[in-house]
């Protein structure tokens, strides 16, 4: 959650004003978290290719073994390389790089200590952060609900960054993959980055189907039960490839 940084000259120089840069911290980086390091900066720059964030806003982790990668505060991804990884222990230690970790670390830390997640995405999506402000849950304008384990909930508003939203989300996350946040975004997490991006993706989409539906005068858009949603999540726990 900071400000723009792509006027400023160099990637080096947007490094260094973005938050202090000093040495690296803790041990080697283990090939595994070099290859997940690279898959995660390639989610982070699909956010804002995808139009789910603006600059530097959102954040991306991934989890390995008991290490979580985790996006830097303030650097936009197109210029983020392999020694820029950034890494924290599950207490929010740092291990990895010298880069200051994403203010929101909170929340990831929270999914990864209460769920078996391995990968979390968190992000500015318009539609979604319209509807955040609108309801306290998404209406269930789409099957695609049982994707997420049921109807999305709104996490209460707190400062970013903060304690206080950390818990907001693990309240709404319960029993669930994704959620809103009220005048924030979302978070979603998955067995993998893919996973979570895609989850991401589908929550804008069905906010922006909701918000297109119920803007039509005069009508409203027919919802489907917990009873069908619950049903089109079990069929969508089998969906796809197998092997």
């Amino acid at each position: 959650m900071a400000e723009e940084q792509r006027d400023a000259g160099g990637a080096r120089g947007v490094r260094e004003s973005a938050q202090d840069v000093g040495e690296s911290r803790g041990r080697r980086v283990r090939p595994e978290e070099a290859h997940a390091w690279e898959a995660l900066v390639a989610t982070a720059r699909r956010t804002v290719s995808d139009g789910l964030v603006v600059g530097t806003s959102g954040n991306v982790s991934v989890r390995v073994d008991d290490t979580v990668l985790v996006t830097p505060s303030g650097v936009p991804y197109d210029r983020l390389a392999p020694d820029d990884i950034t890494g924290v222990d599950l207490d929010g230690r740092q291990v990895l790089g010298a880069l200051v970790p994403t203010s929101e670390l909170p929340m990831h830390l929270a999914v990864y200590r209460t769920t078996d997640a391995r990968a979390v995405v968190h992000t500015h999506a318009v539609h979604a952060t319209a509807v955040s402000t609108l309801v306290p849950e998404l209406p269930a304008i789409h099957y695609m609900s049982g994707a997420l384990g049921g109807a999305v909930r709104v996490a209460p508003y707190a400062t970013y960054g903060t304690d206080e939203l950390a818990e907001n989300m693990l309240h709404a996350l319960a029993d669930r993959s994704g959620c809103l946040l009220q005048n924030h975004g979302t978070l979603t997490h998955g067995a993998t980055l893919d996973q979570a991006f895609d989850r991401t993706a589908q929550l804008e989409w069905m906010c922006r189907l909701w918000l297109t539906a119920s803007s039509v005068p005069g009508l409203t858009p027919s919802l489907l039960s917990e009873t069908q949603v619950a049903e089109a999540g079990e069929r969508l726990r089998g969906y796809g490839q197998r092997g």
